[in-house]
């Protein structure tokens, strides 16, 4: 599986309305629902699984990237949403930065190794300065989403 894999036009936001942290992980969440990955149900469990994740550190990683994640009993599936905020979102990241690039993610509970890798992948993935860059400059999700096929590696 790739990153790719993981997303679909409807689980990215080129252009996020959020502009602090809670809100742009509620935003991502509710893309997810509205995507059919989490049941309208499960919203406010899965948003505690991040919330709790979340208040033992950032995952503001730097460089403009933030990975929230979580695992639940909520997913039988990896299921991620993406957004890009041009103005960026202040993140309470490692290196201090607002964030452009937010991949939130949630793995089934339990799928500990599963979780990890697709955690690495997402942060290798958006190191790449050039990838940053292109996926600054792709105004649509179908392009955002061309950028995850043409670079994204193995989960």
């Amino acid at each position: 599986m790739t990153l790719a894999n993981l997303l679909s036009e409807s689980q990215i936001i080129p252009e996020m309305a959020s502009t602090e942290r809670w809100e742009a992980i509620r935003e991502l969440v509710d893309c997810l629902v509205d995507a059919g990955k989490i049941e309208k149900a499960d919203l406010e469990d899965v948003l505690q699984s991040i919330r709790q994740r979340e208040e033992t550190m950032s995952t503001g990683i730097g460089f403009g990237i933030a990975i929230p994640h979580a695992s639940s009993a909520k997913v039988t599936d990896v299921v991620a949403a993406f957004g890009r905020s041009t103005s960026g979102i202040p993140f309470d990241s490692l290196d201090g930065e607002p964030v452009n690039f937010i991949v939130l993610f949630v793995v089934p509970k339990d799928q500990f190794q599963t979780h990890l890798r697709t955690l690495a992948a997402i942060a290798k993935f958006l190191n790449d300065r050039t990838v940053r860059e292109e996926l600054t400059k792709s105004p649509t999700p179908q392009d955002i989403l061309q950028v995850f096929e043409n670079r994204s590696a193995r989960v």
